[in-house]
């Protein structure tokens, strides 16, 4: 989509709705996830503990819902994948021999860490996790509770 991301209708809500736009009543909610929601199994070990790491923060912050789960996930397999890039990057260095021509190249591994990179910045955005995007989140509304005469 081109332009301005959308603001949160919550927050258009809380401030007036300057821009007199008509405001999303069928707008989905989800539950805020618990600081201990399972990482999934088919997980490498590393996404998995960034998964715990994160969990913790953004169910700390309210930020986080069910909905969010899947893109928590590619967040922290793209973590895993830097990490793994980065070290071969360390140990072999950005540039490599071709190995058909002998000629310097740009190693593979740096690509892939500056892909799972720009990955991480992407969906870090999403999640409030830059001081820019950080100012754009608000909290979810924990769910109302029904009285017994409902």
């Amino acid at each position: 989509m081109q332009g301005r991301k959308p603001k949160p209708t919550k927050l258009r809500v809380i401030q007036g709705n300057p821009g007199k736009r008509p405001i999303n009543k069928d707008e989905p909610t989800a539950p805020c996830i618990s600081p201990d929601t399972p990482a999934p199994d088919h997980m490498p070990p590393l996404a998995k503990e960034c998964w715990v790491h994160m969990v913790g923060m953004l169910s700390g912050a309210q930020v986080i819902t069910e909905l969010d789960l899947h893109g928590l996930e590619l967040y922290c397999v793209a973590y895993q994948n830097w990490r793994d890039a980065q070290a071969k990057v360390i140990e072999l260095g950005t540039i490599v021999k071709s190995p058909k021509s002998g000629y310097p190249v740009q190693s593979p591994y740096f690509a892939i860490a500056n892909k799972s990179h720009e990955q991480m910045v992407k969906l870090a955005a999403e999640f409030g996790l830059t001081p820019t995007s950080r100012s754009r989140v608000t909290k979810v509304a924990a769910p109302k509770k029904k009285n017994a005469f409902e």
